[in-house]
């Protein structure tokens, strides 16, 4: 078991529901409406002005890129009220996980945030990651990207007792994938493809209500540490490779005090120690309801939120009064 800090303990598991929950309301203002840009800056706004209501001395360390080309909630952007006087925080936040599909009104949008002692998340660079993840309950080491498509899958079927065609995979819908998915298909496995928000893609390997068996392809680096700190909390395996298109990439990966850039990061190097993460679901999907607003102008809203030392999954379903959602 993950020993507890008593420095989360200051730093209220229902203080992070309020945080994605405000992200999550502004965001939801604009489901359907076509612009990613502005659903995205609604949520970054939001939660940004949550975040500097906690009692904290906080530091993004994953955010909305570096500071030059994100004026929110960048890499290195101190937040809270207690800036040098209170417990130091790292943060790792995507305020809104599937900008598109908020955009178009698709499944599985979600304000994501994951918090841990100060230097226990990794400050992954805002550059591809190759990712496999599977859920608890497997061997230690079972998939490992090392191994091939074919291998990983069949170590998984093996242990489940099961042939490779009954398995689930999850798969970002994307050109770069396409002889990862055709490679699934001829072992026969059945491939759920998303058009966006890996993060409940991972997570989705851990409910068995979703059928997902593993989580397999390249998508975003920081969404792969908050990936991480949700397995922390309930279990799983998530093995993540960072890759580089460029050497601008390459020296933006170093700035960040990565130096080994062949490295295969497993679980506990993304997010060590204890975390909490918290996800409020803007649009409907597998993992939560989406924000609704009701007749009389009430809003409700659904999180999960986890913590790692003491294993401990939440569901919190709020009503929201019209004048100030949260409080």
């Amino acid at each position: 078991m993950t020993a507890a800090s008593q420095i989360l303990d200051r730093v209220l598991v229902l203080e992070m529901v309020r945080v994605t929950e405000a992200a999550a309301i502004s965001a939801a203002k604009l489901i359907g409406r076509g612009d990613e840009k502005a659903a995205d800056a609604a949520a970054v706004e939001a939660m940004r002005a949550a975040l500097n209501g906690l009692y904290m001395d906080g530091t993004v360390v994953i955010g909305e890129g570096e500071r030059d080309e994100a004026p929110m909630l960048y890499i290195g952007e101190k937040v809270g009220s207690a800036i040098g006087k209170g417990p130091r925080i790292d943060i790792a936040l995507d305020p809104l996980e599937g900008t598109t599909i908020t955009a178009k009104a698709g499944p599985n949008a979600l304000a994501v945030l994951a918090v841990a002692e100060e230097g226990n998340l990794l400050n992954a660079p805002d550059v591809y990651m190759d990712k496999i993840a599977v859920g608890p309950g497997y061997s230690p080491d079972i998939v490992n990207l090392d191994r091939s498509v074919t291998e990983n899958v069949t170590a998984v079927a093996r242990e489940k007792g099961v042939d490779p065609s009954e398995i689930i995979v999850c798969v970002l819908d994307r050109p770069r994938h396409e002889k990862l998915i055709a490679e699934l298909r001829a072992l026969g496995c059945g491939v759920m493809l998303i058009p966006d928000g890996d993060v409940a893609g991972v997570i989705a390997t851990t409910n068995p209500e979703t059928t997902v068996d593993i989580y397999m392809g390249t998508g975003g680096a920081p969404e792969g540490v908050l990936a991480a700190a949700a397995l922390r909390c309930v279990g799983g395996q998530f093995k993540g490779r960072l890759l580089f298109r460029n050497d601008d990439e390459r020296k933006r990966a170093h700035k960040w005090g990565i130096e080994d850039l062949d490295k295969i990061y497993d679980l506990e190097e993304l997010a060590k120690g204890d975390c909490i993460f918290a996800a409020t679901g803007v649009t409907d999907g597998s993992l939560l309801h989406g924000v609704k607003t009701l007749r009389d102008g009430r809003i409700t809203t659904e999180t999960i939120v986890m913590r790692a030392s003491s294993g401990t999954v939440r569901r919190v379903k709020s009503e929201h009064g019209r004048a100030n959602p949260i409080r």
